[in-house]
Parts: structure tokens; C-alpha cells; sequence
């Protein structure tokens, strides 16, 4: 099956599906109250966003110098930079760092972009026990599932859900308290971080003048992932480049804002390598993986550049009503909603994946909540439109246009068909479209030249 027959099929039995419906009015409900009581932090919401915009702008279009300042300042430290172009190669380098190390578990803090290159599975068929330290990340992984969300991997579940899972998965007894079941996942990965060879995490921004990984989370797991293994792998994207530390005053928080409503996240830590002479704790090694994987294709087209200046705060998911809808597995894709929408094509292949920009009603509610301001909706139509022009549009949307554009240029043919066969055939072709769930188009009996010549006798 198509991945674009896949996503219809999968967006209609979500949208009917009136429990997973609830759970995410209910859990984007809780964060839309937290997003409101956060913003109350700025005295000039807009004037953060503009400078944040600015900042990662001007970064992107100079991500050349930047890339290679941050390289310089995190090898003087004594940090190791690995330059992937795919995932295939990120995968290669990670792969020897393991044998290496004769390494035979990991641990891992929450990290969009190893979901992205597929990195459990293949450490995984490598015989290297790989354990999600992110509670949300634990729960989907002993699912068996993906992440559902940027920011909230775990939101379609219910806290009934987790504790099912729970019950059927670690054989505890059944139990309706949140803070047990955080109390068993706690006691079950506290041996798992003093075991494993190797930590790995990602990274919300890469710290140009320092040299350093700045890592934010909540729940203390990415410090206890880099503290107690021996050697710390991060994996990041070359977009997530800013200039300064000093940036991040700016930058902490409004991704803490916009991802989860709070001031601040309770963890922010830089990493700016691998332990020196003088420091108690932290890995004796440490890499950066610097993953390209598409991003210099889309880097290469100025109109859509601006896509990499995403945060990864998940903010555009929440606010999107077709998200709300369809739910974030429906995508099949490592990111979910209207950013993922605009970068996935360009990212994993146009072909594929032009569905996805299709999939949006360019209300543009994604837009006025992105806290660098990229103009999301207005990329989701250059995605439509670069489709069209690489001849990606279906025989039969062609077929359509080229009748609709020779009627529409000429009166003489629009008005030489009678209405009932003008009737018949656009219900022929909307009929999966927009006459499945609407009233079908009607043309009335009368022409508009028809009409205006009564009106003028």
C-alpha cells in the first residue's frame, strides 16, 4: 500500500475514533492552559519571537561559518566531531564507537533525531540492549510504538492506558497512581544508568562560541545518561546551531514556553565535552555527531530555508487542527504535524511524502504560534507547488485541471455542457474527495450568461 493510501486510511479510523479524540482534547487542553500561564513571563511576547526569528535566520544562512567555529571550540576541549551525511553513515560511525568500547547496553535521553535515523533498531540487531531513559520515550518503546509527539511522546495514552501497560508489560499490580507508576519506571532504569557503556543523547542547540551541546529536559534523565557511562554520543542536527551562549536567555525560554507552558525547563545543561583534569564527573569521552540527512538540500533552496529555524517545541502540533484529528502516528514520519509536514518531503523524498503538505487546511494557526515565526503555512504551498512542478500530481488531479483550466479560458466551452453532465462528472471526480464527507457541488440549470441576459431584458 501507498504511504499516501496508508495515511488516509489511518486519518479516517483516528478521526472516528472518538477515545483517542478525548485523550488529546483533554492532554493539548492541559497544555494550552500551561502555554497561557507562560506567556505571562514576557512583557513583549512579539518582540521575543522577532529577535528569535532574526538570530536563527541570520544562523542558518551563515550555517557554513558557524558549523566549523563550533567544531574548532569543541575539539580544543578535547570533544570528538562527527560529520554524518545521511543516516546510513551516522549509523556506520556509531556503530564502530560500539565496538570500540565492546559496548553491550546503552542508555538514551530523549532525541528526535536518533528516531530519525532509526538508531534502536539498529543497535538492537547489533545484540546492544538499547533502554529509553525519558519517561514518555519509556512508555512508547515498551508499546512497541514510535513517539507520538515532538515534545510528548506518550500523548495519545491515557494514565489508564500506561498503567494497562504496565501491568502487562513489567507485572505490576494494577494501580490507578501516577506517582507509582513514575515510582516503578524510576526504580527499573536506576540499574540501567550504572551499567551501560554508552549515553547517548541529542540536542536542542548546538553553541557555536563555546563548543557545547545544550541538552533541556525535565525529568533529570539526559545529566544521568552523559554522568555515569564512560562515553557520550550526541546526535544533532546541523540546524540546531546558534550563535552564543548568551542566546540562550532568549532562546530556553521560548522553546519552555511554547513546548510544555513552563518559565523555564527544570534541567538545562551544556555539555562542552568529555571530562577535563580537574572535573569529578562526566564522561571520558565524548562525540557529536553533526547529522546533514537532507537538511543542506532544503539549506540550498532560499524561499524554504527558513523550515530550519524550528525548535522542535511542538507548538505548531498542538494548535493544528488536522493534528488534532488524525494524531500523531498517522504521519508515519519521525516529525509529526505542520513543521513535519514542511520538512519531511524535503528530508525523506518528495514522491513519498507530498501528501503530507496536502494534508493542512493553511488555516495558518501553525504560524501565529511559532515561536521563531516561520511562516509554515506559506511553506506547506511551495511543498504543493514544487510537487506539481517535479509532474508529482496523480493522472487523474492532471486530467481535471487541464478540462477545468481549457473551460475556465473559454466561455464559449463552459457554457456548451448542460448542467447535469457538468454534475456528473465533477461528482465523478470528487467523489473520494471532497463528496465523501460533504454535499457534492451542484451547477445550477441556468448558466451565468444565461441569468445575466434575463436580468438585463
Amino acid at each position: 500500500m501507498s504511504k499516501l493510501k496508508q495515511f488516509l486510511l489511518d486519518a479516517e479510523t483516528k478521526a472516528f475514533d472518538l477515545g483517542h479524540r478525548n485523550t488529546i482534547k483533554f492532554n493539548i487542553g492541559k497544555y494550552n492552559a500551561a502555554v497561557q500561564r507562560g506567556l505571562t513571563q514576557y512583557t513583549d511576547h512579539e518582540l521575543a519571537r522577532e529577535r528569535a526569528s532574526y538570530i536563527k535566520t541570520n544562523t542558518i544562512n551563515n550555517l557554513d561559518k558557524y558549523l566549523m567555529e563550533f567544531e574548532a571550540n569543541f575539539t580544543a576541549r578535547g570533544g570528538k566531531v562527527i560529520w554524518a551525511r545521511d543516516a546510513q553513515e551516522a549509523l556506520k560511525e556509531i556503530g564502530e564507537i560500539m565496538k570500540r568500547k565492546r559496548a553491550r547496553s546503552i542508555v538514551k535521553s530523549k532525541s528526535m533525531t536518533t528516531e530519525e535515523v532509526h538508531l534502536n533498531d539498529y543497535l538492537e540487531k547489533n545484540g546492544i540492549e538499547t533502554v529509553e531513559t525519558d519517561l514518555g520515550e519509556y512508555i512508547v518503546q515498551l508499546a512497541e510504538q514510535r513517539p507520538y509527539h515532538i515534545v510528548t511522546p506518550a500523548m495519545h495514552m491515557s494514565k489508564k492506558d500506561i498503567a494497562d501497560l504496565f501491568v502487562e508489560k513489567l507485572k505490576i499490580a494494577p494501580t490507578d497512581s501516577a506517582e507509582e507508576l513514575v515510582g516503578v519506571a524510576r526504580r527499573l532504569l536506576r540499574d540501567k544508568y550504572t551499567s551501560a557503556e554508552v549515553g547517548i543523547t541529542g540536542g536542542n542547540f548546538l553553541i557555536a562560541d563555546v563548543g557545547g551541546i545544550a541538552v533541556t529536559e525535565n525529568e533529570g534523565n539526559g545529566r544521568l545518561s552523559t554522568t555515569f557511562p564512560k562515553t557520550h554520543i550526541a546526535i544533532v542536527g546541523i540546524e540546531k546551531m546558534i550563535p552564543s551562549v548568551m542566546d540562550l536567555d532568549l532562546f530556553w525560554p521560548l522553546l519552555s514556553t511554547s513546548g510544555t507552558g513552563q518559565n523555564v525547563t527544570i534541567y538545562n545543561t551544556i555539555f562542552t565535552g568529555p571530562r577535563q583534569p580537574k572535573e569529578k564527573d562526566g564522561p571520558e569521552e565524548m562525540y557529536v555527531v553533526l547529522l546533514d540527512n537532507g537538511r543542506t538540500e532544503l539549506l540550498a533552496q532560499p524561499e524554504k530555508r527558513e523550515a530550519l529555524n524550528c525548535i522542535r517545541c511542538g507548538a505548531c502540533l498542538n494548535i493544528c487542527p488536522v493534528y488534532k484529528n488524525i494524531g500523531g502516528h498517522t504521519y508515519e514520519t519521525t516529525y509529526s504535524g505542520p513543521i513535519g509536514s514542511v520538512i519531511t518531503p524535503h528530508l525523506s523524498g518528495m514522491a513519498e511524502n507530498k501528501h503530507l503538505s496536502f494534508a493542512s487546511s493553511l488555516c495558518g494557526a501553525c504560524t501565529s504560534v511559532c515561536p521563531v515565526k516561520i511562516n509554515i503555512h506559506n511553506l506547506l504551498l511551495l511543498n504543493r507547488k514544487q510537487s506539481v512542478d517535479q509532474g508529482l500530481a496523480d493522472s487523474q488531479e492532471k486530467l481535471a485541471f487541464k478540462y477545468w483550466t481549457k473551460a475556465m479560458k473559454s466561455r464559449k466551452l463552459l457554457n456548451l455542457a448542460p448542467a447535469g453532465i457538468k454534475n456528473f462528472v465533477v461528482k465523478h471526480f470528487t467523489k473520494d474527495t471532497w463528496s465523501k464527507r460533504r454535499e457534492p457541488v451542484h451547477f445550477p440549470p441556468k448558466t451565468f450568461n444565461q441569468m445575466w441576459k434575463e436580468r438585463k431584458k
